[in-house]
């Protein structure tokens, strides 16, 4: 899993140009996106990629790029 399909699932999600998105764009303050959103991003990248991740992983994710790292790591 790249930080590319990480950013278009966001970017589809939030409604937000693919370029304003970047490996150290926090997911929360520099893109708007609230619990729901994360929650939602999961589930997608859950489903697309056949994995589960639990909330504790979550905690302290604030970047994409953590994000695309705990990902790699959960596949």
């Amino acid at each position: 899993m790249t930080i590319e399909n990480i950013k278009k699932i966001l970017a589809d999600q939030l409604y937000i140009d693919i370029n304003d998105i970047s490996e150290d764009s926090d997911i929360i303050d520099d893109l708007g996106a609230d619990s729901l959103d994360i929650a939602e991003l999961i589930m997608s990248v859950e489903e697309e990629y056949g994995i589960i991740v639990t909330d504790e992983r979550l905690m302290g994710i604030r970047t994409i790029g953590q994000l695309t790292d705990l990902l790699n790591e959960t596949v």
